[in-house]
Order: structure tokens, then sequence, then C-alpha cells
């Protein structure tokens, strides 16, 4: 409510800003051409020294260019606070998730503690505690890692690790690992098609790239998840179809799950945990790729669809492949 009160009150300073310079404008206008009737009228019958010529249009049009430039300014400066309101909505809501998605392997990690501090537990207990805080302690990790790695993307610290593969044994590998990492059974996924070209890439980049893909089947689907990988490659590029029966994205949504920070909520999946960062990674790292990434979904229910393009090694220049493989 308070964001929405901001916004309207942004809106309500342009509006009134604007309709100041159009009156000054107006103003303006209406002065010079009132003197330039004026003059028409009655220059005949006043002293000749009171002549009117075109050097009197001057203090006119420069006046009428600082006007539309005072109105050009505020109209970007408006932009600017709307994109910072916008940015400091989603600021905030990535603050509130990254601390639930901290607090709660915290505070599970603290019960475990406090347990095996203030009674005896059984040494299998014992083992299952200690199990339970190793996993938290790896998702407190991998959270950190996500959020430094990111902030080394930007900066295009990483993803120097390129090396040539065979398109089809590297997808295959990332993906059947991502499965088992989310326990995403045999039965649940298939991969199919041809794609026995080669590619420049990082194996890590890329394997950040599926794990997300199949994280968020897992976390989107309302019953098991059910994935289907369709493998392609023309001359030019190298094309991955990952489809999912999970509750699909709304079709206004479709153009911002890549933005950093967002993220969806829908009411059949209320405490689905994450950061709003996944999908915006996944964007970057394809990005450094030279790849790309679209999504299509029918809508809500209807499942989903993302579409993963690499460019071929053939199709690469020489230039580019140098950057790629600088590291090799």
């Amino acid at each position: 409510m308070r964001g929405k009160h901001s916004l309207f009150y942004h809106i309500l300073i342009f509006v009134i800003a604007q309709l100041v310079w159009l009156s000054l404008l107006g103003i303006w206008i209406y002065w010079y051409v009132s003197n330039y009737i004026i003059f028409e009228k009655v220059g005949d019958q006043v002293s000749p020294q009171l002549v009117y010529d075109v050097q009197n249009a001057l203090p006119f049009i420069l006046g009428l260019i600082l006007l539309i430039g005072l109105s050009f300014i505020t109209a970007l400066i408006f932009r600017h606070l709307n994109v910072q309101l916008r940015l400091n909505k989603l600021y905030d809501n990535f603050i509130g998730n990254v601390t639930h998605e901290l607090k709660s392997p915290l505070s599970s990690i603290q019960l475990y503690l406090e347990t095996l501090k203030q009674r005896e537990v059984p040494a299998e207990k014992r083992k299952e505690f200690i199990d339970m805080m190793v996993k938290d302690a790896n998702r407190l990790q991998s959270l950190i890692n996500t959020i430094l790695e990111i902030s080394a993307q930007e900066k295009k610290k990483l993803l120097q690790d390129f090396r040539v593969y065979k398109a089809d044994i590297l997808v295959n590998e990332l993906i059947k690992e991502a499965c088992e990492k989310f326990r995403v059974e045999k039965e649940n996924f298939t991969i199919t098609g041809d794609a026995s070209c080669e590619i420049a890439a990082s194996k890590d980049g890329l394997k950040v790239v599926f794990d997300n893909l199949v994280d968020n089947a897992v976390k989107y689907s309302t019953e098991q998840a059910k994935i289907r990988i369709t493998l392609n490659c023309n001359p030019k590029k190298f094309s991955i179809l990952f489809s999912d029966l999970g509750i699909g994205i709304n079709i206004k949504e479709q153009k911002k799950i890549f933005n950093k920070f967002y993220r969806i909520y829908n009411k059949e999946i209320p405490n689905v945990k994450g950061t709003g960062l996944g999908l915006y990674r996944v964007r970057e790292i394809l990005k450094a790729h030279e790849g790309k990434i679209t999504v299509f979904s029918e809508g809500e229910g209807k499942g989903t669809t993302f579409k993963v393009e690499l460019p071929t090694y053939d199709s690469i220049s020489k230039r580019r492949l140098k950057k790629f493989l600088r590291n090799e």
C-alpha cells in the first residue's frame, strides 16, 4: 500500500510539473503573438525607433527551447524515479526472501544443537540430527555462493572455463545429474532428439542453467514433476526445449521471470522457496555463451516450455572463439 501511495505521489508531482511548463509555454506564446499583433496593427503609428524586426524572435525561440528542455528533463527525472521505485520494491522482496532462506536453515541447525546440548540423544538419532545440520549448512552455503557468483558474474569474473563439448553428451550428463540431485525419477524425464554438433561452453555454467530449470520444474509442479527435453542442431544453433507439466506461467508474467529478484506467486503452491535470482542467473550465463533463453506457456495449469539456444562451434568466429577458449 505504501508503494502505491509513493507511486501516486510521484505521478501527481510529474503531472503538476508538466502542467506548469505547459502553462508557462502558453503564456510565452501568448506574449509573443500579442506583441506581434500589436506591432502589425499600430507599428506604423509608433516611433520609428520601435521597429519590430526578426531579432525580436530570438528571446522567444530561446525561451521556447528552454521550456521544452525543462519539460524533457522533468520527464527523464520522473522515469528515473519510477525505475528506482521498481528496483526498491524488488530489492525489498529480495531482502525478505533471502532473510527467510537464511533464517530457516539457521533455526533448524540451532534447534538440533540445543537438543543435542540439553539431552542425551541415542547414537542413531544423533547421526540423523548431524545429517540434517549438514544438509542445512550446505543449503546456506549454496545460497551465499549464488549471491556471490551473481555479483562476480555481473563483473564478468566468472565463466572463463570454456571448452569444446559434444552437445548431446554434455547436456545428457548435466540433465541426468540435475534430475538425480532434485529427486526426479528416471521414468519422469525423457531426453530425445539428435544433437551431434559441438559447442564451446562452460560446463559449470550450464550445470547452473539445468539445475535451475529442473529445480523450478520440481518446485512448480503440484504432483511429481514430469520433464521432457528435446535436443536439436542446425549449422548455426544448438537448441534445447525443456518442457514440464507444472502449474504454468501467466502470459503477463512471462516477460518478467528473467528479471533480477522477480518471483512468481501461485496460490496452488504458496510455500515455494527462492530468492528470485535463479532464472536471472540462467539468462546471464547464456548471454555469456552468446546464447539466449525464452519461455512459453499457454497459461496457468498448462505447463511451461523453456527454449535454450547456443551457437554451434562451427558458427563461432575465430575472434569470438579465441575469447571463449582463452583459458583452455
